[in-house]
């Protein structure tokens, strides 16, 4: 084997490695926010420094105390954006500083934790009001989110879905994984009845979870209609989708609403919001890493050869969507809001979470209805545009 071919080798290994590496620390900053913001008070000695966290300490925990974590978190991913963003090839020093030199990059990331907590309250609020644009890209993310759905929704059925030739028995799944999936969104339409609609003053619950239910029937209609012919199983996949946004937007709400049934009770957590915690931070994780190797759906020639010694994906996009999730989740941990704590183990509870997944849910069911009446509507027109051409 030419041994150039099998360093690139190494390298491509090294750098795919690297993401998971990235992401792994990611998280484990996600957690040190939630920790400081909930239990630093009670834990760290105080051993603070005064001019930056007061003479309390308060200023380094619970909301400014995330701030100051994400402010680290910002700073280390950035400075990884700047000394990567011109790699191109696998051999170039800046990929090299990509892959490896992990004892270095341990260091830079202790320091650019520990630098925030020496920096005024003043700053730290300003960096604040930056996070809350810079949080903004969320909506990248859930429309990223929304292509896998539909992409993987496209695998699937035609994967799966039976055709002349198919056998019994992939019509038998077929048809199994259309009623599981229906099911389970029916089940989820009824639950949230039950735990976020259960008097009829919870209008806007109602109104959110009967919209849902007639998404899901009018997905399902004109899935069967014959002109269309694509079955339940994609409508169902789409439609458990559009439950669990619904779902995510009702569970945003503020906690101090009178139908949501997240409000603590005596200060006590049931398994339910420890779950629903964890799986959020799962989310924010998952969703920076796979926005952070999608860089081609942000590039308009997208049919670029790859050479055996190109990067497989952009290192400094990687970064600079990790630097921007460090805004975004700080925003979800101190629920948008600059000037009081969050509750503890609560993410992503706030209004403003709660209209983006809304509108989210309404927008992913309105492409994919787009796309199953698409070829029906361009069809209708090659046929007028023929009748019209002809004397």
């Amino acid at each position: 084997m030419d041994p150039k071919n099998v360093a690139c080798c190494e390298e491509r290994s090294k750098s795919l490695r690297a993401r998971y590496i990235y992401a792994i620390i990611f998280f484990i900053i996600n957690l040190t926010a939630w920790f400081i913001r909930d239990y630093g008070h009670s834990v760290f000695p105080p051993t603070y420094y005064k001019e930056a966290c007061g003479t309390t300490g308060h200023d380094c925990f619970h909301t400014l105390g995330v701030l100051r974590v994400s402010l680290g978190c910002f700073i280390f991913f950035f400075l990884m954006f700047l000394t990567t963003f011109i790699a191109r090839k696998l051999y170039e020093a800046c990929s090299k500083w990509h892959s490896g030199w992990w004892k270095l990059k341990f260091f830079l990331l202790l320091a650019s934790m520990v630098v925030p907590f020496f920096i005024p309250p003043g700053f730290i609020h300003i960096y604040g009001e930056v996070a809350r644009v810079g949080a903004g890209y969320s909506l990248i993310f859930l429309l990223l989110q929304l292509i896998s759905v539909i992409e993987f929704i496209r695998w699937w059925n035609k994967y799966w879905s039976p055709d002349e030739q198919s056998n019994q028995r992939s019509c038998s799944i077929a048809l199994f994984t259309s009623t599981v999936f229906y099911g389970v969104s029916i089940c989820g339409i009824v639950s949230m009845y039950y735990f976020y609609a259960p008097r009829p003053a919870c209008s806007l619950n109602i109104f959110f979870i009967t919209w849902t239910a007639l998404l899901l029937i009018v997905m399902m209609v004109i899935s069967l209609h014959s002109k269309v012919n694509r079955g339940l199983l994609s409508s169902g996949i789409m439609a458990s989708y559009v439950v669990f946004l619904c779902w995510s937007a009702i569970r945003s709400e503020p906690v101090d609403e009178k139908c949501n049934v997240q409000k603590p009770d005596n200060g006590k957590f049931d398994w339910t919001t420890v779950l629903g915690f964890l799986i959020a931070i799962g989310a924010i994780v998952m969703a920076t890493f796979s926005t952070g190797i999608d860089s081609k759906s942000f590039q308009f020639n997208k049919n670029n050869v790859k050479l055996e010694d190109d990067i497989r994906y952009n290192y400094g996009f990687f970064h600079m969507i990790f630097s921007l999730g460090a805004m975004y989740f700080a925003m979800l941990f101190i629920s948008w809001n600059l000037n009081d704590s969050a509750t503890e183990w609560s993410i992503d509870v706030g209004w403003a979470s709660a209209g983006v997944k809304i509108i989210n849910e309404w927008v992913a069911a309105t492409i994919y209805t787009w796309k199953l009446v698409s070829p029906v509507v361009k069809q209708y027109r090659v046929v007028n545009n023929e009748q019209t051409m002809q004397p």
